[in-house]
């Protein structure tokens, strides 16, 4: 009887030590999904949301929220692979498909990172010429900055910083508080889908394009890998996708909100095409200094993060078909290639946007870009998903049927969308 008090008193002390060591390991775990989300919020996807809320209102609202599924649903199929293979997505490719495919998914690769870092670097310069930086500094200083963040650090201060760069984001959220939306109008707007117009097509098929891209694939699959984690942290790595699905579209829902509520119902027929034209337009809403410090907060943190992961992802996949040595573990005189390509990446798309400064205004063309090239980026997950994983973990029964016919939906739409809105289709 005398043992009773203290068997009693250890139990919940016991149980208190499995919490925190659920804790701990979900705090180890989280990371590559959270990162590649606030990447996927990426300059041209912020010009694009922005753009969707001053041509129609509120009637794209509603896309926002039926891509959390499947953003969750297509990035899941990578954390599966990379914690069940241990390789990333290049690597995987050639070894199920052979080396043909796997410099086809990486010429698609490429074409994405460099319409990309287009995007990311204009935004970085608009963020500065807002506060009278000129290109040929501020473009400097980000290359600078997103070199001394990869080339000094491992994987882990690697991600650390990414994270604490991409929560800058959240700014979005108290700009599309501060637009004071009326809540009537966005029901009643993001219900009223007009759905034979080609303009609309379009822009859907832009906001189809933001959510999934092919970089978006590579990164996390072979950031996985990078970080180790393996079967038992599978559920922890799809609560870290699931968690960033939802903040990134809710980012994008923020910037389409404000822009409705403000720029969309005072001047429908404004053009953003650059990140200083959306800030003048949301001045007289928000006040010139509050207006650029918040939007100038999010739109630097969106470029910056994705300039990361964008050129991470190239450097990673060219290494897993080439077979060159690649991880942020390796010291950069180790792995001269892949830290190469990283570098070269960072380097060139600076100095293009610096020479080249009209490029901003491809933002909404990129994304629909991507759109087209999501046949091919799904297609290769789900091939991979059927053929190798291990046999209790490959995808199979109802729930492969419902992930293939979603695929073949969005892919479909963004596709239509993009021939309808160039007039090559519908």
């Amino acid at each position: 009887m005398a043992d009773r008090p203290t068997h009693g008193t250890s139990v919940p002390g016991q149980a208190e030590a499995r919490r925190s060591s659920r804790l701990a390991r979900l705090i180890a775990v989280f990371g590559p999904g959270l990162v590649v989300m606030l990447a996927d919020t990426d300059v041209g996807s912020v010009i694009t949301a922005g753009q969707s809320g001053v041509q129609w209102g509120y009637r794209l609202l509603l896309l926002q929220f039926v891509l959390i599924p499947i953003l969750y649903m297509v990035q899941e199929l990578t954390v599966r692979l990379g914690v069940f293979t241990g390789r990333g997505h290049g690597e995987l490719i050639r070894d199920t498909f052979g080396p043909f495919w796997a410099w086809v998914s990486a010429a698609g690769l490429g074409i994405a990172t460099g319409g990309a870092l287009l995007t990311e670097f204009s935004g970085v310069a608009g963020v500065g010429e807002l506060y009278g930086l000129p290109r040929f500094v501020s473009l400097p200083l980000a290359a600078v900055g997103l070199l001394a963040i990869v080339l000094t650090g491992s994987y882990r201060r690697v991600e650390r910083v990414a994270i604490a760069v991409g929560l800058f984001e959240l700014a979005f959220f108290f700009v599309a508080w501060a637009a004071h939306p009326d809540l009537q109008a966005m029901v009643g707007g993001a219900l009223d889908i007009p759905f034979a117009d080609k303009g609309y097509l379009y822009l859907a098929a832009a906001n189809i394009g933001a959510v999934v891209m092919p970089w978006m694939v590579f990164y996390q699959q072979s950031a996985v890998a990078d970080k180790r984690l393996r079967p038992e942290h599978f559920a922890a790595a799809r609560l870290d996708t699931a968690v960033g699905a939802v903040i990134t579209q809710l980012v994008m829902a923020s910037v389409l909100i404000a822009c409705a509520a403000t720029i969309g119902r005072d001047n429908p027929g404004a053009s953003l095409d650059s990140v200083g034209a959306m800030s003048q337009a949301l001045t007289p809403f928000l006040g010139k200094t509050m207006g650029n410090l918040l939007f100038g907060a999010g739109v630097l943190g969106a470029g910056m993060v994705a300039a990361i992961v964008v050129s991470l992802a190239f450097a990673w996949g060219l290494g897993e078909v080439t077979g060159y040595r690649r991880s942020l573990e390796y010291h950069p005189l180790e792995a001269r290639w892949f830290y190469g390509v990283y570098a070269i990446c960072v380097v060139a798309g600076a100095g293009l946007v610096a020479v080249w400064p009209d490029l901003v205004a491809l933002n909404v063309a990129v994304q629909v870009m991507n759109a087209f090239m999501l046949p091919l980026v799904v297609g290769f997950l789900i091939a991979l998903s059927v053929r190798a994983l291990p046999r209790a973990h490959r995808l199979r029964g109802w729930y492969l049927w419902l992930l293939v016919a979603v695929a073949t939906v969005t892919c479909a739409l963004g596709v239509f969308g993009g021939l309808s809105g160039v007039g090559l289709f519908g």
